[in-house]
């Protein structure tokens, strides 16, 4: 199988407009949609509703990262992941991200297709920094504070917006001296990880902030419980407050969308590209 070309999702990122990725967790335990897509045949078939609605990058995770999640061994993360990624990449031309911490599922995912690598952690796991390097696709490090089974504890900051953008600055300069291309790096301040409300409506207010750094932005806040806690409404009447919230992402300048409901969000994303004021 030939890797997808990692020139294909570098030019996504830096064309000027934001980009839709649909999230497709392989996971019985996801906060949203756990268990819905854990048989491949069902991960499959909405990988390909996600593409044909429009979704630029499919977004494949085989561990929950949701509050109090535990970790999932290497074998199962694995065998959930690799074999959705060979089928993606052979039955739809988008990018294929696989979204894990573990540099070995890096590794299989890229071989099998994959051409970005989206890690919570940062690169921060053994042996994930130099495994990335010398895959040379584009990668998305976020801010995490603790781990998910824990970073919603007590999540505390001197200055949340300075705190977590000098983390993923500092991070992002980490990277480079590894050999990952800046034009390879995407930054995301992690809502939602380890993180108050506060912490998470302050961030996104500095959205601007974060865009004006040298890297692409991906803002993930799609159904969480920041919108859950602001709207009053469930997780699975959370569409509105998840569409107003990547409007407004969007015309803060961010590279990436990640969410559940991708025809919905590009339907947004045509709008705002036609009627937002210059």
């Amino acid at each position: 199988m030939q890797r997808d070309d990692p020139n294909k999702a570098g030019a996504l990122l830096f064309s000027g407009q934001t980009r839709v990725m649909g999230i497709l967790n392989v996971t019985p335990d996801s906060f949203s949609d756990g268990g819905l897509w854990s048989k491949k045949d069902q991960a499959l078939r909405h990988a390909l509703e996600m593409a044909g609605a429009g979704a630029d990058i499919i977004d494949v995770g085989g561990e929950s990262t949701r509050p109090g999640a535990s970790e999932v061994a290497l074998q199962q993360e694995l065998d959930r992941v690799v074999p959705l990624v060979e089928s993606i990449v052979a039955e739809t031309d988008r990018v294929v991200s696989v979204d894990t911490s573990k540099p070995e599922v890096m590794a299989a995912a890229v071989a099998a297709g994959a051409g970005m690598i989206n890690d919570v952690c940062a690169l921060r796991r053994e042996g994930a920094l130099e495994i990335a390097s010398k895959l040379a696709v584009p990668v998305c490090i976020m801010h995490m504070q603790g781990m998910p089974r824990d970073m919603q504890q007590a999540p505390e900051y001197q200055d949340v917006v300075q705190d977590v953008l000098g983390f993923l600055l500092q991070r992002a300069r980490d990277c480079q001296q590894a050999g990952i291309s800046a034009r390879q790096i995407i930054i995301d301040p992690g809502f939602g990880f380890g993180k108050t409300l506060q912490h998470n409506i302050d961030l996104f207010h500095a959205l601007p902030q974060f865009v004006a750094s040298e890297y692409p932005v991906l803002v993930g806040v799609s159904r969480k419980s920041m919108l859950g806690q602001l709207s009053g409404k469930s997780v699975d009447r959370r569409l509105a407050a998840s569409l107003s919230a990547a409007v407004l992402a969007a015309q803060a300048g961010v590279a990436i969308l990640r969410v559940h409901d991708v025809a919905e969000t590009v339907d947004s994303m045509r709008i705002v590209k036609t009627l937002q004021f210059d």
